[in-house]
């Protein structure tokens, strides 16, 4: 098992997947019991139609009709909720995949074992990819079923691609903290970088939406990146997925090197 890290990863955290899954199914399960009396608040729409556009950008807000199935999904779901669950996992995922086992020490005996240091980042780090898009599977699972059994007229091929950007958001972010742990060998730090780097870039895509001189450098967000499309409501776009994605490779490309290079804490 031991020449094995990606399964004996995965094993491991077998137990953290399934409370976080069962979670996730239930926060979908939830929001969409909801839908239908918040499909009757019609007077909401007329506030927020006299919001600011730069304000509304905050909600996730190129849906205008927040009692729309849409509208109501992409504000409670998509536009935070979400992404937020998922970052949290995964950046705990991240930082903890290599630093944290180098932290209790344990890292040193799995390197004791015929395994190249550049296989010990690569499945660890595809242990993180295939657990976030579980997750993601679970969630899309539960929202859809719980969205057909109720009628609610919304695309199930749009919930899964608005649910597969969010995943592709949280996997920046923890592909940073992965990186950060690879290079410096201590986890309070990664989760430090990858959760200072994600505030920040928040509030560049927010605050650009109100402060003119920022606007012109929203793209360095991953979050624009991933608001921008309004996926519930037009789907994909390949641009945006193409740079969420490209970040999550340079980041796993860059931690190869950093680890295989540098000395193991004992």
């Amino acid at each position: 098992m031991l020449n094995n890290v990606f399964l004996k990863t995965l094993r491991d955290q077998q137990r953290s997947l399934l409370y976080w899954a069962l979670y996730l199914i239930a926060i979908a399960v939830v929001m969409a019991l909801f839908y239908p009396t918040i499909s009757k608040m019609t007077a909401f729409n007329q506030y927020l139609s006299q919001l600011p556009a730069s304000v509304k950008e905050m909600f996730g807000a190129g849906v205008v009709d927040y009692t729309s199935p849409v509208g109501y999904f992409s504000t409670e779901l998509f536009s935070f909720m979400v992404p937020l669950l998922l970052l949290v996992f995964g950046i705990g995922f991240g930082a903890n995949a290599i630093a944290g086992d180098e932290e209790k020490g344990t890292l040193g005996f799995l390197l004791a074992n015929p395994v190249p240091r550049w296989r010990v980042v690569a499945d660890k780090f595809g242990v993180l990819v295939v657990s976030m898009i579980l997750l993601g599977l679970f969630f899309w699972g539960g929202l859809a079923i719980a969205a057909s059994s109720m009628h609610i007229d919304i695309s199930i091929l749009k919930l899964g691609e608005a649910t597969l950007g969010s995943v592709l958001l949280a996997l920046v972010f923890a592909a940073l903290a992965f990186m950060a742990g690879c290079i410096k060998g201590s986890k309070s730090t990664s989760m430090g970088v990858a959760s200072g780097v994600g505030v920040l870039t928040y509030l560049l895509n927010t605050l650009g939406g109100m402060v003119g001189w920022l606007k012109g450098y929203r793209f360095l967000s991953p979050f624009y990146h991933y608001m921008e499309p309004n996926t519930l409501q037009n789907g994909l776009s390949p641009v945006h997925i193409l740079v969420l994605a490209g970040l999550v490779v340079v980041f796993f490309i860059i931690s190869i090197p950093a680890f295989t290079r540098r000395d193991i804490g004992q």
